[in-house]
């Protein structure tokens, strides 16, 4: 699901990545805290037409990489200037895949996770599904990432629809009884969505952010 925050069958899916930060923001970010333009560019668990057509777009030079099974593996060693993770790899800080990503990266190579922040519309529609750590724990000074030299920048998008009928017909249908519940205030076409891009540098002595 590395396109998008939550998984969801077709053709929901579909609609999801139509309305999924139609300004920008996202790609716009991790390219300002890249920089991606005109660089190699390893990127995980992507999909064709997704996160990464947009990097592409930006002047980036994409390369899809599996993690779910071999990690970064099958990459080869300081390939890339930076690695992009989008909600579905890195969830929290494992030794493991940190050392993955630094042999794929070259000298002072960057690091780019994103995942969900919270404080937002789309945060309502997981009411009633227990703790989310990616919600308070992971953005906390003593949580994985800042504790493990990230640091993080929040980028503030939404989820936009044609009309206000459309978005509540498409949260009751993806979120059940939350989203119906939230449907049945909604005013706008559009819910506010905010991001977080966990940033760091790797290949430096020290490892500095």
């Amino acid at each position: 699901m590395s396109d998008l925050p939550v998984t969801l069958p077709d053709p929901l899916a579909r609609q999801l990545a139509l309305a999924l930060d139609v300004e920008g923001k996202i790609p716009r970010a991790l390219d300002a805290l890249g920089p991606l333009a005109d660089r190699d560019v390893a990127f995980v668990d992507g999909k064709p037409g997704g996160l990464a057509e947009r990097l592409n777009e930006l002047g980036a030079r994409v390369r899809q990489v599996d993690w779910s099974d071999t990690g970064g593996r099958a990459q080869e060693a300081a390939s890339a200037d930076a690695l992009v993770s989008c909600w579905s790899a890195f969830r929290g800080v494992d030794a493991a895949e940190i050392a993955e990503a630094a042999r794929i990266l070259r000298p002072g190579g960057r690091l780019l996770v994103v995942h969900d922040y919270g404080r937002d519309d789309v945060s309502q529609l997981h009411a009633g599904e227990g703790d989310r750590p990616e919600y308070g724990l992971w953005s906390r000074r003593d949580g994985p990432f800042l504790a493990n030299g990230f640091k993080v920048r929040v980028v503030h998008c939404w989820w936009t629809f044609d009309s206000v009928d459309v978005a509540r017909a498409f949260v009751g249908e993806a979120f059940g009884a939350a989203g119906r519940a939230f449907g049945a205030a909604l005013k706008r076409p559009r819910l506010s969505y905010n991001v977080a891009i966990y940033h760091r540098t790797l290949g430096e002595v020290g490892g500095g952010a």
